[in-house]
């Protein structure tokens, strides 16, 4: 697996050349053309206007290219660039006066571009088996421990590994690239899926967003399962969703693409959920103490760092090692055990298949040299989510101190640090508050204000360390026995967000396992 070369990814290699018909086509059966304008030719010669490339950025133009102009921060400018590029017509939400180029009208820039794309692509949807899982946690190891499931599969027919679009990264089943959405935008979705054929790959399994059902990045696309993990309130802004139930909303719709529906039964808002799944023709359940579900946990037990799962299924019985020992990635591995049951997978496979899968930044253990001193590394960057790691964490492993360094983002989500800091100081023994995304805002005055919140729940050891590595080398110098470090916020993500932009960072996984070694070994 390459991780350097991007040879499979290349969008001039796999987009299907065509002509301006072919996408008058697409957009008049989406409901979204509004009309053509912009040059004296007649129709019937614009719809034999050869089209070579579909693109909307400009930089990456070529001579017969359709440019789509999109983007709230869109400028003509680009549109003037394309051209020069040697662009041959455009598709956009209005008529550009000065603009001497057919131009494809469209009543909302969003929803034409799934089509769009789809048919740049050769609508490589319809060569794949695609899976998906939504909801507010989740989705990124759900979707890994699928994908564990079906590479057994495909190992056991001897087909390609299946693909992953997931929030961390991309695996076409040849390269891996890191993600820059959770879902991506519809042509370079489309460009995922068409490698991921191309090699050979017959599943894919994917995260889909509120934010991608809600605007139509997956629109057109047929899920063979689609499952819904849980739901709580999150991403709820004047830029994402507005309220609540808009996010939820978005969420639900979903089911309207999909052949199966599996549905956690142990959520909240569950019958809404099931209501909305009932529009599929077939819908699975899952829980960890309903017996009442289609598969469910008649049992479980921690055998070192893994979990034996026993789950009642529809075909049977499974005894499966989960690679974690949270209780909330057992309800994953149950959600993806139910995709797989789904799909047809074979019990050999879905006992199979979990077994080793790593999430990176997902509860993902760190070992040390020291077999008293664990560390875990989660993306956990709010109140619920470090919570729930913390209490898992706490009930694996009730006999080692619990040491949590972290940080809150500036810039948003200020009511962050007080439920972040809140929750560490109930349950963690020792709490390092260090960076994590300061942005604009003052590292030192974000991480006093855990400090104060920490206190206020009743945390008496709490350090100040703005230096993420000086901080998790406290956190293991400040061992006195059997401990577990945890490193919560920043979980896969190779960055770190300050006042003047992105600066690159080693990765929580990588930082702490270095320290381990110096510290340690």
């Amino acid at each position: 697996m390459t991780t350097s070369s991007h040879s499979s990814l290349q969008p001039e290699a796999l987009q299907v050349p065509g002509v301006l018909g072919d996408y008058i086509e697409v957009l008049d059966a989406a409901g979204v053309l509004d009309g053509i304008s912009g040059s004296s030719a007649c129709l019937d010669d614009l719809a034999s206007l050869p089209i070579s490339f579909v693109s909307y950025d400009s930089r990456s133009v070529v001579p017969g290219t359709l440019f789509i102009c999109k983007g709230a921060a869109f400028k003509v400018d680009y549109l003037a660039q394309a051209v020069a590029s040697g662009a041959v017509a455009y598709v956009a939400a209005e008529h550009y006066q000065d603009i001497d180029l057919p131009c494809l009208q469209v009543s909302d820039i969003r929803r034409a571009l799934a089509p769009l794309a789809a048919r740049a692509y050769g609508d490589p949807s319809e060569r794949l088996r695609i899976s998906t899982f939504t909801g507010t946690k989740g989705k990124t190891t759900s979707a890994f421990y699928l994908k564990g499931i079906l590479d057994a599969q495909a190992e056991l027919d001897g087909h390609a590994p299946a693909a992953i679009i997931s929030t961390i990264l991309v695996d076409n089943g040849s390269e891996r690239i890191p993600s820059k959405l959770t879902s991506p935008e519809p042509l370079e979705l489309n460009l995922y899926l068409s490698s991921a054929a191309s090699l050979g790959a017959a599943d894919v399994v994917m995260e889909s967003s509120s934010q991608a059902l809600k605007y139509g990045r997956v629109a057109g696309i047929r899920f063979a399962v689609g499952a819904f993990t849980n739901i709580s309130e999150d991403h709820i802004s004047p830029i994402e969703h507005p309220t609540f139930e808009d996010y939820f909303a978005s969420k639900l719709t979903l089911f309207a693409q999909c052949d199966n529906a599996v549905v956690n039964l142990d959520i909240d808002f569950v019958d809404e959920v099931l209501a909305a799944a009932a529009r599929c023709p077939r819908t699975l359940t899952f829980s960890l103490r309903d017996d009442s579900a289609d598969l469910y946990a008649s049992s479980w037990k921690q055998v070192g760092h893994d979990t034996l799962l026993t789950v009642e299924a529809p075909r049977g019985t499974y005894s499966v090692l989960v690679p974690t020992v949270a209780e909330f990635n057992l309800s994953n591995a149950l959600g993806a055990i139910a995709c797989a049951e789904a799909l047809g997978a074979a019990p050999e496979a879905i006992e199979r298949g979990l077994a080793g899968v790593r999430v990176p930044g997902r509860m993902e253990r760190v070992d040390s040299p020291d077999p008293d001193i664990a560390g875990i590394v989660d993306y956990a960057h709010n109140e619920v989510s470090l919570r729930v790691l913390l209490e898992n964490v706490r009930r694996s492993y009730p006999d080692r101190e619990l040491c949590v360094v972290f940080g809150s983002t500036g810039d948003k989500g200020r009511d962050r640090r007080e439920g972040m800091g809140r929750a560490a100081g109930e349950l963690a023994d020792r709490i390092i508050a260090t960076e994590d995304d300061a942005g604009t805002e003052d590292v030192m005055e974000i991480c006093r204000a855990i400090e104060r919140y920490a206190r206020e729940a009743g945390a008496d050891d709490v350090t100040i360390e703005p230096d993420r590595e000086q901080a998790a080398r406290l956190a293991v110098r400040g061992c006195s026995g059997p401990a577990v470090i945890v490193m919560a916020g920043k979980g896969h993500e190779r960055h770190m967000i300050r006042a003047h932009g992105r600066d690159a960072y080693e990765g929580d996984t990588a930082l702490l396992s270095r320290v381990f070694e110096q510290e340690l070994g």
